[in-house]
């Protein structure tokens, strides 16, 4: 029997496809849109992987901004725009959410990160972020200040690429966060990655995106996994064909 407080905020959301006006235009035409119908989210952390291009960042920001956050990341609270890049996708949305309602959320994208930082200095809301500008830590310093300080209990949380600004040893400190979120706070977590550390979250579901679509997959079978495996154990091999082009170096 599943206790409430093991049901996820989000059970799933569904592309509208009887409302896409033109499947030629982006981002319709991306093959993981194109092929999407039901897309299920894990109760506690979901995921996505795949090459740059794939659609990664374009299907988390839609799910983002289908729940409501701002397209360049924030609270519900954050109302901004510096440059309107933002697909029509989430518009065409339809989130099934589960028993439980969220107490916060928050969408964090490494690429708007600055923008965000500066909104928390201009709001005057550094105490809720540990009390300290974000701008005035590094860029990992402030990744993992926002995710302690400010991702609590039963949350909602968007992540785009969070290990953009990290070292392996804060992903490992950030997968920590991750189960903290997960298990003890009951929170549920989306989030697109390049990460094999971030990836090797057990209590999670992940999807490859590929020209294929949208499938799951197990951890080991990522590219993501098996590359670097296969580069740590074979980097002589690896080095000689990419760095002298097979030959000796001479």
């Amino acid at each position: 029997m599943t206790r409430k407080s093991d049901e996820p905020f989000v059970r799933e959301v569904v592309l509208l496809r009887d409302r896409v006006e033109d499947w030629k235009r982006y981002p319709f035409c991306i093959p993981v849109v194109a092929k999407l119908e039901t897309l299920a989210l894990h109760p506690k952390v979901t995921f996505f992987v795949g090459e740059n291009g794939s659609g990664k960042s374009t299907l988390v920001e839609a799910i983002a901004m289908a729940l409501g956050f701002n397209a360049e990341g924030g609270s519900k609270n954050f109302n901004f725009a510096t440059q309107a890049s933002e697909s029509s996708l989430h518009s065409l949305l339809r989130v099934v959410r589960g028993a439980r309602r969220p107490r916060t959320g928050f969408f964090l994208r490494a690429e708007s990160f600055f923008n965000v930082a500066t909104m928390v200095d201009q709001l005057g809301v550094q105490a809720s972020y540990g009390g300290r500008s974000l701008h005035e830590q590094s860029h990992g310093e402030s990744f993992l200040a926002l995710v302690t300080e400010r991702f609590g209990a039963d949350g909602m949380y968007i992540l785009d690429e969070p290990e953009a600004a990290l070292s392996p040893q804060r992903q490992l400190a950030l997968l920590a966060e991750f189960d903290r979120l997960a298990r003890r706070d009951r929170s549920q977590l989306v989030v697109a990655t390049h990460s094999p550390i971030l990836l090797a979250y057990p209590y999670a579901r992940i999807y490859e995106l590929s020209q294929e679509g949208l499938a799951e997959i197990e951890y080991e079978k990522t590219e993501h996994f098996w590359l670097t495996r296969d580069f740590l154990l074979n980097r002589e091999r690896y080095l000689r064909q990419l760095v002298n082009g097979g030959g000796d170096g001479g």
